[in-house]
């Protein structure tokens, strides 16, 4: 026994120089002798967890626990719960610690842990709110950190307002400072020979995403392109962090480039990035994925993911809209439309981008009318300003202006009721009263004008207006508003005539009179300047005129529509022009037709002839094919060519 006690206590002593060491797998052989002792040995079943914790064996130390959970009890709780983490059991993690005996300060931060992963971000918050609340050591920065992420977490996905975190103002000196430590660090790397430029640039890979992403929501989409390609490159081994950098990538290339996202995707499917990102992420990644079907024209595996995304998140109007913006590129409008309308009435609080984008469909059919219906039926949007002036615009394009008057009626009632005399339904009747004047409905115009006027009393251009309207309804109430124009003399500013018609824009502009010299003076006073009459030119006549011969009656007429007209003349020259070929005359060509000759002999041989039944040998005759016309006298002669001027060619 002596000698088995001393043994167990030198290998307690080789444990706890090993751990000292870190080197946690010599200590897991001691601990394995030390338990080959006493199997139930409480301490060294918790060290053993430890170690292999440690060494990154979360299987095996959670094997340990579960067999060993009756001799350990609570001792290793917070072992257990930290594995169940960190193999992405978050749920078993959250029924550990909640079932915990005593709450200790590492369980509260493991806690926290666990809520963030799960999203439920206001309980996070107040979990290590408490915490730096009531904790004092070397950790605080990191809590605060923690809470920072928790901060920005809940205005990120949640759209929450960000709140004061009650940090001290010291915090930014101090992540100052920790930014010129690193700036001081980075170019040397020589204090430590261990951190490579590798290393470092890993580290700052989440930085340069971050400002990737600054870049892209203020439209500088090249640099953040070119930021984002970086990170990549670098190869970093946060799986998480390059799923959502080439998710960025993608929403940049958008339909352009898509090779480029075809090969980013698959960083996006790597393994354990479920574990990694928050579910709003894993959620946008996936929508990327559908749209990049659908710009790849993979038409099947769009519909197949937007379903999926559909079944999986059945009130979110984007999957709809993905499937929608597929059958569009079908030309199938009219589906498309029954998809919106289905999808409208079974989440009616995520219709208003739904029936906008269904009175969109609308309008791209040419049905103007059911675009305004869908657009009035979304209460949200339509007493607004720009979707009053959109169904006015529409109105009056389908020339209903009934409809418009209605558009403004209702608009008009309700800031009336809502927020009456703001500048907001001020605006809408002024409008509402120039839409009716422009027109021609001057009597219903008048309620609006003079509710105007009342708000103020002073405007003249309002008051003309009024006074136009009632002239054609009530001729007394219109005098007796023209009581409240100013005077003629009230009115007359101080305008400079001359500078308003040289002006700008000025339709007339009166000519200046010319300079009189003395000689041109009227002799007498009030005599008028006597107009200078301008000399006309006598015309001039033509060459062979003679003035006692009559004109001709029918001067003015073209030359073919005179009764006289006769045609032109054949030329002698031009019946001289032969058919035939070049150089043949009308003449010769007579001669050389055998058929008006009497004297000719016959082509061919005539029956019962001599003559004709053989041919001498020495005779001249030949079949009529081969015959070439003898005419007496008669010669070719070759036409001469006529030249063009300044050329060296022929005809």
């Amino acid at each position: 026994m002596a000698s088995g006690g001393a043994s167990v206590a030198s290998l307690w002593t080789e444990v706890n120089r090993c751990g000292q060491n870190g080197d946690y797998t010599r200590a897991l052989k001691a601990l394995t002798k030390i338990l080959h002792e006493n199997r139930d040995d409480v301490t060294a079943l918790h060290c053993k967890i430890v170690c292999l914790v440690q060494n990154g064996s979360f299987k095996e130390a959670l094997n340990v626990m579960n067999t060993h959970s009756k001799v350990l009890g609570s001792e290793a709780v917070f072992e257990k719960a930290y594995c169940e983490y960190r193999l992405n059991r978050v749920e078993s993690a959250l029924k550990t610690i909640e079932g915990a005996p005593e709450q200790t300060d590492k369980l509260k931060e493991l806690y926290g842990q666990v809520l963030y992963r799960l999203e439920r971000y206001d309980e996070c918050k107040s979990v290590y709110t408490d915490l730096i609340r009531n904790s004092q050591d070397e950790y605080e920065e990191e809590r605060k950190t923690n809470l920072a992420a928790v901060v920005a977490a809940m205005s990120q996905w949640e759209k929450a307002p960000l709140d004061d975190l009650g940090l001290p103002e010291s915090t930014y000196e101090l992540c100052y400072n920790r930014c010129l430590w690193i700036i001081a660090v980075i170019p040397g790397l020589f204090p430590s020979q261990d951190v490579t430029e590798e290393d470092i640039e890993s580290e700052l890979a989440v930085i340069h995403s971050q400002m990737a992403y600054v870049m892209q929501l203020q439209g500088r989409t090249d640099e953040a392109l070119q930021l984002y390609n970086q990170v990549i490159k670098l190869k970093p081994s946060d799986v998480g962090l390059l799923a959502v950098t080439a998710n960025n990538i993608i929403t940049i290339n958008k339909d352009q480039n898509v090779f480029d996202s075809k090969k980013k995707v698959k960083l996006t499917n790597a393994e354990g990035v479920e574990y990694k990102l928050a579910k709003k992420q894993l959620q946008a990644i996936d929508f990327n994925k559908a749209l990049l079907a659908m710009y790849t024209n993979q038409a099947d595996q769009c519909r197949k993911l937007s379903s999926s995304l559909q079944s999986q998140n059945p009130g979110h109007p984007r999957p709809v809209l993905i499937q929608v913006a597929q059958l569009c590129r079908e030309k199938q409008h009219s589906r498309a439309i029954e998809l919106l309308q289905q999808f409208s009435d079974q989440h009616p609080e995520s219709a208003s981008g739904i029936k906008l984008t269904m009175a969109q469909l609308y309008l791209v059919q040419g049905h103007v009318t059911k675009a305004c219906d869908v657009l009035r039926s979304i209460e949200e949007f339509k007493h607004k300003s720009g979707m009053v002036s959109a169904l006015v615009t529409m109105y009056s394009h389908e020339e209903d202006i009934d409809g418009a008057i209605d558009v403004f009626k209702q608009a008009i009632e309700h800031y009336q009721s809502e927020q009456p005399g703001s500048a907001a339904h001020l605006a809408l009747v002024r409008e509402a009263a120039n839409f009716k004047l422009k027109y021609g409905r001057k009597k219903e115009a008048i309620s609006d004008l003079e509710q105007l006027w009342k708000q103020n009393t002073n405007d003249i251009h309002t008051l003309a207006q009024l006074i136009s309207a009632y002239s054609l309804v009530d001729t007394d109430k219109a005098k007796s508003l023209s009581k409240h124009l100013p005077s003629a003399d009230t009115m007359s500013f101080n305008v400079d005539v001359d500078e308003l018609e040289n002006s700008h824009g000025a339709t007339y502009v009166r000519k200046k009179a010319a300079k009189v010299t003395g000689e041109n003076l009227p002799k007498e006073q009030g005599q008028g300047e006597i107009k200078k009459k301008k000399k006309k030119k006598k015309g001039k006549l033509p060459k062979n005129y003679d003035p006692k011969a009559t004109p001709d009656p029918e001067r003015w007429l073209p030359m073919r529509e005179r009764t006289y007209y006769r045609g032109k003349k054949k030329g002698k020259k031009k019946e001289q022009i032969g058919k035939g070929t070049q150089g043949a005359t009308a003449g010769a060509s007579a001669e050389l037709d055998a058929s008006k000759t009497a004297s000719s002999p016959p082509t061919s041989p005539r029956p019962g002839s001599a003559s004709g039944s053989s041919a001498a040998p020495g005779s001249n005759v030949v079949p009529p094919r081969q015959q070439k016309p003898a005419a007496s006298g008669a010669t070719r002669k070759k036409a001469p060519q006529k030249k063009k001027k300044g050329g060296k060619g022929g005809w």
